[in-house]
């Protein structure tokens, strides 16, 4: 098939508008949906300290080169937060990954590892607290997300930056928000949106500049522009509750394109609504007792599950905490 824009040939089919894309016009596509999302939403402006969160999977360095390429054409600092898990044959390729993307774009590059900051890797919590299956700890995926929200955070403030940037997709922001639908959690909808209501000064915010980009775009345009990244999933990711939800999405798609693009729009057109009525507002937060950061109760959840997973390896005799 012929680009529906040239007579070249097409590299790319977008379903969800029937359009056919070369090369050059897949990358404008792309390259023009991230600047209308970050110039929309305002999400950078001049001279702010931008972290983004790089991971070595593909969002995270194609973002990473999609803002070192604004970066040629508007003032603002970049600077790439890598967190290490501790998940064995799986993070070490995607850090070195991360680092040697940093390096050729010229990009500043911190890692921050769990076992630094939290005590224990992800590897050594799910040995301690047991068997998924037989139901003896919650999905890994439950500690990790937990565990990485709150070293971002602590990351992006250690490297004084205004905003964090992550690589969130069109795909991840319906999971989500069918998600915490399924699982009744509206006031969390009103905090993961294209743009905050209000910020607390002890968490940076959140940018999410891919969110309207799909997921299999953002694959393609790493394959094309010859970026590496690590494709490789994680091995815990079996035991999350997003993979069901992924796999429904697709199907839908399939059958109905564009489904994802309306999931969206409807999640946008609700979120002022939830953002006002069910998020806390910033004068409403606690510091958590034990690591001073935001929280709804006395001890955010982060150190709730640090403190189960200390006390679990104190009885097994174990001992993983670094002082």
């Amino acid at each position: 098939m012929k680009c529906s824009k040239c007579n070249r040939e097409a590299v790319y089919h977008a379903r969800y508008s029937g359009r056919y894309y070369c090369k050059k016009h897949f990358n404008e596509l792309v390259e023009k949906r991230f600047k209308e999302t970050v110039k929309r939403y305002r999400l950078i402006e001049k001279g702010e300290r931008i972290a983004v969160g790089v991971s070595g999977g593909k969002d995270s360095v194609v973002l990473m080169h999609l803002l070192a390429k604004l970066l040629e054409r508007f003032p603002f600092e970049l600077v790439a937060i890598t967190i290490d898990e501790g998940i064995a044959g799986y993070r070490p390729p995607s850090i070195e990954v991360a680092r040697r993307n940093a390096k050729k774009l010229g990009v500043e590059h911190r890692i921050y590892s769990f076992k630094e900051y939290i005590g224990f890797t992800l590897d050594e919590t799910v040995e301690v607290m047991g068997s998924f299956e037989r139901g003896e700890r919650v999905g890994a995926c439950s500690y990790c997300g937990v565990w990485r929200r709150w070293l971002l955070n602590y990351a992006a403030r250690d490297v004084e930056a205004d905003k964090l940037a992550v690589g969130h997709n069109l795909d991840d922001e319906v999971q989500m928000f069918l998600m915490n639908l399924l699982r009744g959690d509206v006031a969390r909808l009103g905090r993961t949106g294209p743009y905050y209501e209000e910020v607390h000064p002890e968490l940076v915010p959140r940018i999410k500049p891919l969110r309207e980009t799909p997921e299999k775009e953002i694959v393609l345009y790493a394959v094309l522009n010859g970026i590496e990244v690590d494709l490789s999933e994680c091995p815990y990711a079996v035991e999350a509750f997003r993979a069901e939800i992924r796999d429904w999405i697709n199907e839908m798609e399939e059958e109905h394109p564009g489904t994802k693009y309306q999931l969206l729009r409807s999640y946008d057109k609700l979120f002022p609504l939830i953002a006002r009525t069910y998020t806390k507002k910033t004068g409403e937060l606690n510091r958590c007792k034990i690591c001073g950061q935001p929280t709804t109760g006395e001890i955010c959840k982060a150190c709730q599950f640090r403190l189960q997973v200390e006390k679990k390896a104190r009885e097994m005799g174990l001992t993983f905490r670094v002082e």
